[in-house]
């Protein structure tokens, strides 16, 4: 009873909705045996506004408890997906309200599956983490400030990383231009050697050439 009782919006939506199904099937009687509706009708329509305001509730306290890292992302898909479900009760709801003296199908399948049935555990609660199960808030809010400091330090040490491999880049980079300066000077340096060994040969040739002569 303890657990039911952190999440009872959920189960009191659930019965609104059931409260709307029924008051509609009694609505669709009453116009049937040409008995006045219109107080069932006020009733019923401002049931509505109030089904649709508790799923908005719901859906912030999904996102918030979502977004403060309360549930996992699986915990809450499957929460979304609850509300969804709620969402398009609703919706048939409406439909049904405004088709005045019909009683579709929608309207029992609501008044099967609708509502909060007696010794059936809230589903809001079913397959939360072993990590959140059972903490209280102070205790969820630690959680979440200790996983944020994990977090933080595994981004510090990822941050270090990078600036260290930055820091090998840059000095790889500095390396590859000394040693391309290298490269040009060496290459400058066979150039002009190879130009000092043309200008010998030719000399070379000519007193060999002058030598010749004169013999």
């Amino acid at each position: 009873a303890a657990s039911r009782s952190r999440f009872p919006l959920y189960d009191a939506t659930c019965q609104i909705a059931q409260d709307i199904a029924e008051k509609i099937q009694e609505r669709n009687r009453y116009q049937r045996n040409g008995e006045s509706s219109a107080k069932l009708n006020v009733i019923i329509r401002s049931s509505l506004q109030n089904l649709r305001e508790k799923i908005d509730q719901l859906k912030d306290l999904l996102l918030r408890a979502v977004s403060t890292h309360q549930i996992t992302q699986l915990e809450g898909d499957r929460r979304q997906n609850l509300v969804d479900d709620l969402l398009t009760r609703q919706k048939q709801l409406q439909a049904s309200y405004k088709n005045e003296g019909t009683e579709p199908d929608v309207i029992r399948s609501s008044l099967m599956t609708g509502g909060v049935k007696r010794g059936i555990t809230n589903p809001w609660l079913l397959e939360e983490s072993e990590e959140t199960r059972g903490l209280g808030f102070d205790d969820l809010r630690q959680q979440q400030r200790r996983i944020i400091e994990e977090q933080d330090a595994g981004l510090d040490a990822l941050s270090s990383v990078i600036s260290r491999q930055k820091q090998m880049g840059q000095e790889i980079g500095n390396e590859l231009d000394e040693q391309n300066e290298i490269i040009d000077d060496l290459t400058n340096l066979v150039e002009n050697t190879d130009d000092k060994l043309r200008n010998q040969t030719r000399h070379v040739k000519m007193v060999d050439k002058k030598s010749t002569s004169c013999g």
